[in-house]
């Protein structure tokens, strides 16, 4: 599938390096949102994920987004994606992970790169409500765990089109460079890890011995919290067993829908040369990689005080030419 974006990702004046679309992006992105109604989603295990949601016309197609680490259905490109699907008269359910929407969940597991069974089980969930189509957004981690759904999934997956923005397609790669020199490494690292030794910290409290407190004390980069945390929860034998199952990059080919693959080369969480190359061999794949846009920032217009979000307006395009493209001529 060829590559037809609106128009060119050019940064906006005095945003053209990587930590600045990053760091700006997170900071500017508006956070209004439409009305939501929110449900708590029963999972399979006993355990839940909250979901936030509206309905679109009938026929008209329902857009799931996924989040990044760390984030909520309140992060500024998950609400982007919400007003755009409002706009259109879709109707739209963000996903918050487990432990993600202020709220602790019940068991001790909680949420990874490659954890696609809540979505999936949300997605199954939606699917028969809808007369119309079921698309998928994810961002960084939801990214990542998107791509490992419709690569599990393949023709048998809820989701009739898909678009993965920073996608971490090699995890272990990933988070090498999140655990880099410089500061700017150093701030990404910290807040992550922040909220993460914070959430682990409450477990401990309420499933004593899930896993070791004092390696995720000592924890100083993202692979040692992985190795102290996040394996042993989740049933890996540390961080590299997690990493190699959990990367989407070497299964993009079992990919049944069509799906838009959006990232940046000066991504500085996401290595260069962990992105995909070529895609040609799978005719559903749209794969666009700019020479700049940072970690979910593509910060473009005329001026960073009128930022405008190309990254989510060119999912969004995506999404509607699918649907185009589905409607009977």
């Amino acid at each position: 599938m060829s590559p037809q974006p609106p128009l060119p990702f050019v940064p906006a004046l005095g945003l053209a390096s990587p930590h600045a679309q990053t760091i700006y992006a997170s900071l500017v992105r508006p956070t209004h949102a439409p009305p939501l109604r929110r449900e708590r989603w029963e999972l399979p295990d006993g355990d839940f994920v909250d979901l936030d949601s509206f309905d679109g016309k009938p026929g008209a197609p329902h857009v799931v987004a996924l989040h990044g680490l760390e984030g909520s259905s309140r992060a500024g490109y998950v609400l982007a994606i919400l007003r755009g699907a409002a706009e259109r008269g879709w109707g739209a359910t963000a996903i918050n992970f487990r432990s993600c929407s202020g709220e602790p969940n019940r068991l001790a597991r909680s949420y990874h790169s490659g954890e696609i069974g809540d979505a999936l089980a949300v997605m199954e969930h939606l699917r028969p409500r809808l007369t119309g189509p079921l698309f998928a957004v994810g961002f960084s981690l939801g990214a990542s765990v998107l791509l490992r759904l419709l690569e599990e999934t393949g023709d048998a997956c809820p989701v009739d089109a898909a678009a993965a923005m920073s996608t971490p397609f090699d995890l272990a790669a990933c988070s090498q460079a999140l655990d880099g020199p410089g500061p700017f490494m150093l701030l990404y690292r910290e807040r992550f890890l922040r909220s993460l030794k914070q959430k682990g910290r409450e477990k401990l409290h309420r499933f004593p011995g899930a896993f070791d407190g004092q390696a995720m004390e000592r924890a100083r980069s993202i692979r040692a919290f992985d190795d102290a945390v996040t394996a042993p929860l989740h049933g890996f034998r540390d961080a590299s067993h997690y990493y190699a199952d959990s990367s989407s990059g070497p299964h993009l080919h079992a990919i049944r829908r069509p799906t838009l693959l959006l990232s940046a080369q000066d991504d500085p969480m996401i290595p260069a040369s962990s992105l995909p190359r070529d895609v040609s061999g799978n005719p559903l794949l749209e794969l666009v990689i700019t020479p700049h846009g940072g970690h979910v920032g593509f910060v473009g217009g005329t001026s960073p005080l009128r930022p405008f979000f190309w990254g989510e307006a060119r999912m969004l395009d995506f999404l509607s030419r699918q649907n185009a493209s589905a409607r009977p001529a």
